[in-house]
């Protein structure tokens, strides 16, 4: 447990910081499912229409620290090359 006061107030603003992050990272996966899904379905509109939303999401938890920016690039190229399947 912390004892001095910085360390204490160092817990408080983990603790925020984790909430914080959590909450985007679960969004964050939220609209990736969504692209998945729609890919699943073989819905190329809707899959379009998803990865507008899910790739701003995911370069802005690498942007944050969430995830790491080639973790992010690499989930955005591997959905895009699956929606262009989709096409043929």
């Amino acid at each position: 447990m912390a004892n001095t006061t910085s360390a204490k107030k160092a817990t408080r603003k983990i603790a925020r910081r984790t909430a914080v992050n959590k909450s985007r990272r679960t969004q964050m996966r939220g609209a990736v499912r969504t692209v998945e899904e729609a890919i699943k379905s073989g819905d190329r509109a809707a899959a379009v229409k998803a990865l507008a939303t899910a790739e701003p999401a995911l370069m802005r938890a690498a942007q944050r620290n969430i995830i790491h920016k080639n973790n992010a690039s690499r989930k955005v190229s591997r959905l895009t090359a699956q929606i262009a399947k989709l096409a043929k």
